[in-house]
């Protein structure tokens, strides 16, 4: 297990202890994101899908996986920051022999010998000189070396790489629902893979005849764990809980809802998820397809 290190809040400067998160590698071996002690801790204050993961090899296996970026909630004033990590390093497997290879070509009649006295590049019977290219006259043969040159014959034009893709979402890893706790903190894993940060579940044990709210910046989200599939005024108390706090409004169901919720949550524009007993939510309408994206 890594060791607990300190931190200190760039705004209010207290200290605050940190252990780096320890991951599974599809090996078998843990890994842990590199972190970057000398570099400052960032506030956390637009969150964007990019910055939510970041690349870690594994030292064992070298397989490049990606994992949640470590970020620490100040246990005084709040704030959140962003804990840098090291850069990780690429392998340059590349020897360079090809663009040697491409960058210098030769002429096709320098050189070489065509028999006694006389050369491959040297004047024919007419008495015509070589061509621009080193190939005998009225040749309609390319300079194999002209494709390696510019413009003025010296090396070849830098062409910069195609644009990498970008890098796919990882899947989902669900964690079975045994309890109504269990049910929030699946919920509460799920936004976080959607990419909302700082999501914040309820200290007290949720009671399983009431659903329980879940916070993050910019959203408001709410699970019921109960056997009851949730009905109208539990979808629109939800949209009135986030048109209140400037944010989006999730809703999460165990049981599904009700005709009358799903018409509503329609209208009103809710992602409603629900959620089996392997943990894995799953869309119901439109919204929810557009919250998740095309990577799912």
């Amino acid at each position: 297990m890594a060791e607990a290190v300190p931190v200190r809040c760039p705004a209010c400067l207290r200290e605050n202890g940190y252990t780096a998160p320890v991951f599974p590698c599809a090996c078998g071996s843990p890994v842990h994101p590199p972190l970057d002690l000398a570099a400052p801790p960032v506030p956390l204050t637009h969150r964007t899908w990019s910055e939510t993961w970041v690349t870690v090899r594994c030292t064992a296996c070298g397989r490049e996986s990606e994992w949640p970026h470590p970020e620490l909630g100040c246990g005084s004033c709040g704030t959140v920051v962003l804990i840098p990590v090291h850069p990780l390093e690429r392998v340059d497997n590349g020897s360079g022999a090809g663009a040697g290879v491409a960058g210098t070509g030769t002429a096709a009649g320098t050189g070489t010998t065509a028999g006694p006295g006389t050369t491959a590049g040297a004047a024919g019977p007419s008495g015509a000189a070589p061509g621009p290219s080193g190939a005998a006259p009225g040749s309609d043969r390319p300079d194999p070396g002209a494709a390696g040159r510019g413009p003025t014959g010296g090396p070849a034009a830098h062409i910069p790489p195609p644009p990498a893709a970008p890098v796919p979402r990882p899947a989902f890893r669900p964690v079975t629902i045994r309890t109504a706790r269990d049910a929030v903190a699946t919920a509460a894993l799920y936004l976080r893979w959607l990419g909302f940060r700082d999501v914040r579940q309820p200290d007290g044990r949720p009671i399983p005849s009431a659903a329980v709210d879940l916070r993050a910046p910019g959203l408001v989200a709410q699970v019921d764990p109960t056997t009851a599939p949730a009905g109208l005024r539990a979808v629109e108390c939800v949209w009135l809980n986030g048109l209140t706090a400037s944010a989006t409004s999730v809703y999460f169901s165990l049981a599904g809802y009700t005709k009358d919720a799903r018409a509503r949550a329609d209208d009103l524009g809710i992602p409603l998820f629900v959620m089996d007993l392997t943990g894995m939510p799953q869309p119901v309408n439109d919204p929810a397809d557009a919250l998740v994206g095309p990577d799912a």
